[in-house]
């Protein structure tokens, strides 16, 4: 049975923006070492340091080497946080998931019912992109396998946008660009009419 998740590391950046937008980090105030947060937040160093990292991207907060955490913007994590409130529902959709695998035993069908309900999710977030999602599997040997969705710039090459990650039956919601990419994954994106070939391009053809 599949199972859909927010990656933890998010989870935390919402926690510390939420603090940011109730002022208990001020702006201009520096926040522990992320060795620190991870203690605070009950999350291992790596979790925290993923964290920060989205609220630095963001412009959130500001990386200080050596000195820890700047907090840069009020408004910035407000509107981080509420760009994530459409998402509150996950929860309520996995359930709705276990109930129809359970009591109509059609695990396929209502997998399916159920991803256009969180891909719709998406799309009201992205109200500039009306396209319908496409659907990848990798199942060929492709060299970019092992790497972040980041560090692939997947966005950069191909004009596509992923919104879930299939990864050993387990579906990952916007999984950000920290999620790394294996063989067997399947890929749920948003793009033009050639997005499809794009991406096949781009894992094996470039």
């Amino acid at each position: 049975m599949q199972t859909i998740r927010e990656p933890r590391y998010r989870k935390i950046a919402y926690q510390i923006a939420q603090k940011i937008a109730d002022n208990e980090y001020a702006v201009g105030s520096k926040l522990h070492a992320r060795s620190t947060l991870s203690v605070a937040f009950g999350v291992s160093s790596e979790t925290a340091r993923k964290a920060v990292s989205i609220l630095a991207d963001l412009q959130i907060v500001k990386l200080i080497h050596g000195s820890g955490v700047e907090v840069l913007s009020r408004e910035k994590a407000k509107a981080f946080l509420n760009q994530a409130q459409t998402t509150s529902d996950i929860q309520t959709i996995h359930k709705q998931i276990n109930d129809l695998i359970t009591n109509q035993k059609q695990e396929i069908k209502s997998m399916e019912n159920a991803l256009t309900l969180l891909l719709e999710q998406s799309q009201r977030v992205q109200r500039h992109s009306p396209l319908s999602p496409y659907e990848l599997e990798l199942s060929t040997d492709s060299p970019k396998f092992g790497q972040s969705i980041g560090t692939l710039t997947l966005w950069q090459s191909t004009g596509t946008t992923i919104v879930a990650l299939l990864h050993d039956g387990e579906l990952v919601v916007s999984p950000g660009p920290y999620a790394v990419i294996e063989r067997g994954d399947t890929l749920y994106f948003v793009g033009n009419e050639t997005a499809v070939q794009a991406v096949q391009n781009f894992f094996y053809h470039q």
